[in-house]
């Protein structure tokens, strides 16, 4: 198309004021104010602009479009305007996936969090004495419940009294521990144990992050306690462990057990750390899920001071929650990096809503608790009566059984049988079914496996299931 040509086009384009005072965006303008539409309007015509420069568009196809751009305006605003942030049904049977936020929170943990930020609250008040009160005894007290409690009994070593703090997340909770433990001088750890999280964040950088000096021993696969003990200095601060709760190593593997590295540090009188990731607070043995263990079990062993996260296992909202002697957390409370990477009040009311569930061992309470607690049998009922609902010869729908998974970093091994719905959809490819799912209001998001899609109604809560069948029948129209 001529350059000629082109100028022409641009100037059957309408000015910004123009379309403002036109009687067709009059009432956006007045709904959305004039700032919001004036800027949907810019970006309407630039898209114009660049079909006309990409030789996309005639005379013909711009007047078609300029008699409907009051349309696209008022849909530019819309969109402009909308959340990013949405929900979303996870369908794909990863219990904490991390993509999707991980652990959804209970009700009781919603309606908390309205009633303590909707207004003003006692977060830093003391309403006993009237002075200023300290944010985290609102949910040490409940940690005190669940992890003094349960460790009564157990000996001396298991009655010492354990106080916990909370930060942002649990990258942050291994950064304050190791800067107020160890800076300055040296952490060991087992070379198979510097484990990469989420977002490519490394053990090793958090710990030069820290201050404190990194010393590994062993190799990858096999550590001796007798590493460890060889590798004590004048300048060794602090033991750490870190659990592989995102990988396994199996084969020719060695690794000391708790219990050795334990009585190493009280020998040596040297902090022992565990870095457990997820940390469950309740045996994930009943619910059929091996080899993940719970911080009550590092505290019972001996360990001095455990880090882990509060939206994966225990069910909570983001959080780095550390746990341990409490003359070693208080030193930790007063490091000003506490401050820093401290968490606000909506965490607050959702953990200590979401421990209360735990004190009152109302576990079905937590969704991801629920959601492992779900049988085969129940999750393929369910999908048999969403198959149920979907008659049309265009869908072909199968009841197959398959493997849920916990995510998020927790038991990498783990998996949990359950019942999934197998979809394929006449003249549609199984990727095309997967996207026109997440194109849904709400997105349903979903596994693409040999060709077909699944959903896991693991995930699902049952009130969704409606809103599956309708995203599904939406495919054949």
């Amino acid at each position: 198309m001529p350059v000629s040509s082109n100028a022409e086009l641009y100037r059957k384009l309408p000015a910004i004021d123009d379309l403002l005072r036109s009687a067709e965006l009059a009432p956006t303008v007045q709904r959305e104010g004039q700032t919001s539409v004036a800027d949907a309007a810019r970006a309407v015509l630039s898209r114009i602009r660049a079909e006309i420069a990409a030789g996309r568009l005639d005379a013909s196809a711009v007047d078609l479009a300029l008699t409907g751009i009051s349309g696209a305006v008022e849909r530019q605003v819309r969109q402009s305007l909308t959340y990013s942030l949405r929900p979303v049904i996870n369908a794909t049977g990863v219990i904490l996936h991390t993509n999707l936020g991980r652990a959804p929170l209970a009700d009781s943990a919603l309606e908390h969090i309205r009633d303590a930020v909707s207004g003003y609250s006692n977060l830093e008040f003391d309403i006993e004495t009237g002075g200023r009160g300290k944010r985290d005894v609102h949910v040490d007290r409940l940690f005190r419940k669940l992890l003094n409690q349960e460790l009564a009994g157990q000996g001396e070593r298991a009655t010492r009294d354990v106080s916990t703090i909370v930060v942002n997340n649990n990258a942050a909770a291994v950064l304050l521990a190791l800067n107020t433990l160890a800076e300055g001088g040296e952490v060991i750890v087992s070379r198979g144990e510097l484990v990469e999280i989420g977002g490519s964040f490394r053990i090793p950088d958090v710990m030069s992050k820290s201050n404190a000096s990194l010393r590994e021993v062993g190799t990858t696969n096999r550590t001796r306690i007798a590493d460890y003990e060889r590798a004590i200095t004048d300048n060794t601060r602090l033991l750490l462990r870190v659990h592989r709760s995102n990988f396994e190593i199996t084969g020719f593997t060695e690794q000391p057990g708790l219990a050795e590295l334990c009585s190493l540090a009280r020998k040596r009188k040297i902090p022992l750390m565990e870095d457990l990731g997820s940390g469950a607070l309740i045996d994930l043995r009943s619910l059929g899920v091996d080899g993940e263990p719970g911080v009550l079990d590092s505290l019972r062993a001996g360990v001095d001071v455990v880090s882990y996260s509060g939206d994966k296992l225990l069910g909570g909202p983001q959080a780095g929650v550390l746990s341990g002697r409490s003359d070693l957390i208080a030193r930790m409370r007063s490091n000003s990096l506490f401050r820093a990477l401290r968490v606000d009040k909506l965490t607050y009311a959702a953990l200590e809503a979401t421990l209360l569930a735990y004190v009152k061992r109302d576990h079905a309470a937590v969704p991801v608790l629920r959601m492992m607690q779900l049988s085969p049998h129940e999750i393929g009922k369910r999908a048999e009566a969403v198959a149920e609902k979907l008659q049309s010869p265009k869908l072909s729908l199968e009841v197959i059984d398959g493997q849920s998974v916990i995510g998020g970093g927790a038991a990498p091994s783990a998996v949990l049988a359950t019942r999934l719905l197998a979809v394929r959809c006449e003249g549609l490819s199984a990727d095309e079914v997967s996207a026109r799912l997440r194109a849904s209001n709400p997105p349903v998001i979903a596994r693409v496996e040999e060709g077909r899609v699944l959903l896991d109604l693991r995930t699902v809560f049952p009130e969704q299931d409606q809103l599956v069948i309708a995203a599904l029948q939406q495919l054949t129209r």
